[in-house]
């Protein structure tokens, strides 16, 4: 299954049609960097500025490979807009419909891993998760300030 762009969202096509772009994943590793490229093509396009377009790579990075690799979803959904207020609102809708959300974690100085929504935290003006009307699992979402 290869990504593609669907038809279907609501979250951010309802606040500013024309300005957003969706991507539909499979839940694979390769599907994080689908989501990376994805990213930086449409932000291009778009003539984001680099350094907003690189945090916005990285926080749908993120997102994605928490999606892959702590749900148990048939599809992974990307939503980036540009809202009014000059911000990037991020979006990744897993379908996992366990009820679980996203786990707290707390990684060791030696871990490999799991410090992902720490950089969400970090670099993300807000953050935040929510059910998906799109999956019925989570929807993660990141806003993102951009001087356009």
């Amino acid at each position: 299954m290869s990504p593609h762009t669907t038809s279907t969202p609501r979250f951010l096509d309802a606040v500013r049609p024309g300005r957003t772009h969706w991507l539909e994943l499979p839940p694979h590793r390769t599907s994080v960097r689908s989501a990376r490229h994805a990213m930086h093509a449409r932000l291009d396009s778009w003539q984001v500025p680099d350094e907003v377009c690189a945090n916005a790579v990285l926080l749908i990075s993120e997102l994605v490979t928490n999606a892959v690799l702590h749900t148990l979803s048939e599809r992974i959904l990307c939503g980036v807009g540009l809202m009014p207020d000059e911000h990037f609102r991020l979006e990744v809708h897993d379908g996992d419909l366990s009820g679980r959300g996203i786990p707290d974690r707390r990684p060791g100085l030696d871990d490999e891993n799991g410090r992902g929504l720490l950089l969400v935290r970090e670099i993300a003006e807000s953050w935040g998760i929510t059910r998906s009307t799109l999956t019925g699992g989570n929807a993660v979402w990141a806003s993102l300030a951009t001087p356009l």
